[in-house]
């Protein structure tokens, strides 16, 4: 079982993967892209400006294997990158210098057959001193307001990542702020029927549990405190948030307080997606760079 972040970077390098990267004139994802190429996890296909990326490319000292595919505009570049993807020139998808929602509205056109029919998220990895084991936790940037079908997608996605980790069964802890269910709060009844759902294994080998509070989610004490008898309890490989407002400010409070490693990637579609943001750490860019390239293998 992999138990460390560093971990990915090692296991990447015996099967390094193929990005192409949309719209990659831009120095953060280029920086990115060359450390993950020093490294030796993977090589990239270039879409975009191509004066632009290789003036980047020679400020920054990337010189390694350029392949640089000349585009005229950003949609161009995108085209371009998901039609190399559909087409297995390359493997893995990372997003440039453009919006999420332009990139993905691309990579899900039936045109390109990249779709699966589930929900796609984002799935982030925590690595800290605080918990026993790394955490997987969605949905911190992708899903809004998730309904009960959408949260069911959310499980199987991560649960994809986990097997990555080699996690053979992960335990899935449905977060809401009460663990009881009460009618006006649908975290809670969506976390329960999702518990059910999951006992007669409608997504696949994992152990779901919920509603429960993140103290119980992540603290074995504070379950037993609470008179909570799970296996999932303190133990959770998975936390499904209720919504993108909660995910995403448990996300910035775990990177920007906390002192965690992390590595994300965007799930659910038929190849994995790279999404780096500026204000990533560089070794969180490369984690999340070697996390897709072991992805690919797997889905």
């Amino acid at each position: 079982m992999i138990t460390s972040l560093a971990q990915l970077i090692d296991r990447a390098k015996v099967n390094p993967g193929v990005i192409a990267v949309a719209a990659a004139e831009d120095p953060v994802v280029l920086s990115a892209a060359k450390e993950a190429a020093d490294e030796g996890i993977a090589s990239f296909i270039l879409f975009g400006d191509k004066n632009k990326i290789e003036a980047i490319s020679e400020e920054i000292g990337f010189h390694e294997k350029l392949s640089v595919v000349d585009c005229s505009s950003k949609i161009e570049s995108i085209e371009k990158a998901v039609r190399a993807v559909s087409l297995k020139e390359a493997e893995i998808l990372m997003k440039g210098n453009v919006k999420t929602g332009e990139l993905l509205s691309v990579f899900l056109k039936d045109d390109y057959g990249l779709k699966t029919g589930r929900t796609m998220n984002l799935v982030t990895i925590f690595e800290t001193k605080r918990y026993h084991k790394l955490l997987l936790v969605t949905d911190a940037g992708m899903v809004i307001a998730p309904d009960l079908g959408q949260k069911g997608d959310l499980i199987v996605n991560s649960a994809s990542v986990a097997k990555v980790l080699e996690i053979d069964k992960p335990k899935v802890a449905v977060i809401a702020a009460i663990e009881v269910v009460n009618q006006k709060m649908s975290a809670t009844l969506d976390a329960a029927v999702l518990s059910q759902m999951a006992k007669r294994g409608q997504f696949g080998h994992v152990e779901v549990d919920g509603p429960l509070a993140l103290d119980n989610a992540v603290s074995r004490e504070a379950a037993e405190h609470k008179g909570i008898s799970s296996s999932v309890a303190g133990d959770a490989d998975i936390l499904v948030m209720p919504d993108i407002e909660a995910g995403n400010i448990f996300y910035k409070t775990m990177a920007f307080l906390c002192d965690s490693q992390l590595a994300s990637t965007i799930v659910g579609g038929k190849a994995p997606i790279v999404l780096t943001s500026r204000a990533d750490s560089a070794r969180t860019k490369l984690q999340s760079i070697a996390l897709n390239v072991l992805l690919a293998g797997v889905i």
